[in-house]
């Protein structure tokens, strides 16, 4: 039917949100999209329901298309999968707990992998049984810090996992092949533009691992693209080669008197250096265990890259306290002669290549040394690309000048590999009548986080402009005057709908044409039918809500646009 505004619980606004700072949060609350009740948790009224459905409607088709299943696993999970996982712990504070009433353990899913894999042991034994691609669209929760920027980044939120269960590493590629294909018709479908680049599985684990990247000034993401040929990562996927350093001969390391120079940039003014001739050495905890992060001192660590590189490991700052009983330890003049293997575990970036000499601590108060040569004066445990990319840096293919951007993750893709199944021994029985572990992929699409996307993508300054796909409406009709005009555009909604056109249209009597068309521009339907001082001439006309283009034309000349788009 078509949906009157007159009879829709729909209420715009004028001005921003006070707490908004993205444009898709200012806009999905004007627009009555969405409105929040509390930290990090949103209701989606009933044109932002449209919407949701709508992207959920185009993921369902595609997942469908590659042979997925839909099922709809609980949100309300056991503790005894999580812990068996280790992820019971590893998630932290990110992980929303409760018991029940007799004292047991629960969680809100923040994602499924466990459930899913017992779902498969309980419910295939034999190879004849797979492969198998699960999908669901749920709900989950993560306890974040700072939820913000709407939905984009929300306690609760809607998301599509899937998993593929194989009894092979060739099966496994074939699931990703069709999961990666399958992303660029839902993205491309839902009118987004995209970035498809190399990732760090993290927590999750597993092998190879791609997200799927909207760019958007309001996101949380930052990925480097090189101009020169197709490399695209994640920035904390962005990996250098261990540079090639020609042989040569050194001075012995030589102490310096460098009094009160506890930072690279003092000590670098104090020496008359550049900083890139420094080595900085960041002390860290990685599960309560000191490591020395040695980069060039130009450079600062990547705090994210590092726990990525070191998951499921906790890492974070040392505090003062640490200092405390390790008189090895001297804050800020610490050096990896050494100390690297007995005070501490050292971590390098690769630019820290063997052969190459530093101006770096001394390991004594106001005291640095010169001439410490990596693989000389100190050994690297781990290498390990951990500084912060920046503008310019060498694309790791090409070698090119990377560009920098920030955009939004919609989309992750994993190689999960036997991670899960070893964890809950799921095997089947194979075409030799032996077990083999099967093999997982992991799949994810931000549902609600795509809708926000696209809001940040498409707007504009009127508001909302929404692709077609996902559209709450193909055509908004505003009802511009009087009954009369009011009752035209009742009966070229009706056409329109009976057309198999979706239809909202604005028939609120006592608001202004003005208001109308001010919220037409807001909500963002593709085409804007007017219905105004020339409707008793049979004439209206037609907007394009994303170019402004108007068209005035004959109410049937319109109807057979319209049907015909």
């Amino acid at each position: 039917m078509v949906q009157r505004m007159s009879r829709m619980m729909l209420k715009t606004l004028r001005d921003d949100p006070a707490d908004a700072e993205t444009t898709s949060h200012k806009l999905m609350v004007r627009a009555g999209y969405v409105r929040r009740s509390s930290a990090g948790i949103w209701t989606w009224l009933p044109l932002g329901k449209k919407v949701l459905e709508n992207v959920s409607r185009v993921v369902r088709e595609e997942m469908d298309a590659i042979g997925g299943q839909e099922v709809l696993l609980p949100a309300l999970l056991p503790k005894e999968p999580y812990e068996a996982t280790g992820r019971w712990e590893e998630y932290g504070d990110l992980l929303f707990r409760l018991q029940d009433r007799k004292g047991a353990d629960y969680l809100l899913g923040p994602t499924h992998e466990e459930i899913f894999t017992l779902v498969v042991k309980d419910q295939c034994t034999s190879y004849k049984d797979l492969p198998v691609i699960l999908y669901q669209i749920q709900t989950k929760y993560r306890d974040e810090a700072r939820p913000r920027s709407g939905v984009l980044r929300g306690r609760e939120f809607q998301m599509k996992d899937s998993y593929s269960f194989d009894t092979d590493d060739e099966g496994l590629a074939e699931a990703y092949r069709l999961h990666r294909e399958a992303y660029t018709r839902i993205f491309e479908r839902l009118g987004l533009d995209y970035r498809i680049v190399s990732a760090v599985s993290g927590a999750m684990g597993g092998s190879a691992s791609e997200e799927f990247l909207a760019p958007a000034a309001a996101g949380e993401d930052t990925f480097v693209d090189c101009p020169a040929c197709d490399y695209a990562a994640n920035t904390e996927a962005v990996t250098v080669p261990v540079p090639v350093v020609e042989p040569a001969e050194h001075p012995a390391v030589e102490e310096l008197d460098t009094p009160d120079t506890p930072t690279i940039e003092s000590l670098a003014e104090h020496l008359g250096v550049d900083r890139s001739a420094t080595l900085k050495n960041l002390l860290v905890k990685v599960d309560g265990e000191i490591v020395a992060v040695g980069v060039p001192g130009d450079r600062e660590v990547d705090l994210g890259k590092l726990g990525e590189h070191l998951a499921p490991a906790t890492v974070e700052l040392v505090t003062a306290d640490d200092f405390t009983g390790r008189p090895d330890l001297v804050r800020g003049y610490v050096g990896p002669q050494g100390r690297a293997g007995t005070a501490f575990r050292y971590i390098a970036d690769p630019r820290v290549a063997a052969g190459t000499s530093w101006v770096t601590g001394a390991n004594t108060e106001g005291k640095h040394a010169r001439n410490v040569v990596a693989g000389r004066d100190f050994e690297v445990d781990q290498y390990l690309d951990v500084v912060v990319v920046e503008p310019g840096d060498p694309c790791p293919r090409c070698g090119a000048g990377l560009e920098i951007g920030r955009a939004i993750e919609i989309g992750h893709i994993f190689q999960l590999g036997r991670k899960y199944a070893d964890s809950f021994e799921l095997d089947v029985l194979g075409r030799e009548g032996k077990p083999v572990r099967v093999t997982m992929g992991s799949y994810g699409i931000g549902v609600s986080r795509a809708v926000a996307a696209l809001a940040e993508q498409t707007a504009d300054g009127q508001g909302l402009c929404w692709p077609r796909e996902i559209a709450p409406a193909d055509v908004h009709v505003v009802a511009a005057g009087k009954a009369r005009q009011t009752e035209i555009a009742l009966e070229v909604g009706e056409k329109l709908h009976s057309a198999g056109i979706r239809v909202l249209l604005d028939d609120r009597a006592g608001v202004s044409p003005g208001a109308k068309f001010t919220d037409a521009e807001l909500i963002g339907v593709p085409t804007i039918l007017v219905v105004g001082r020339r409707a008793a001439e049979g004439i209206v006309e037609l907007k394009d809500r994303r170019t402004g283009e108007r068209e005035e034309l004959s109410v049937d000349e319109a109807l057979a646009r319209l049907t015909k788009a």
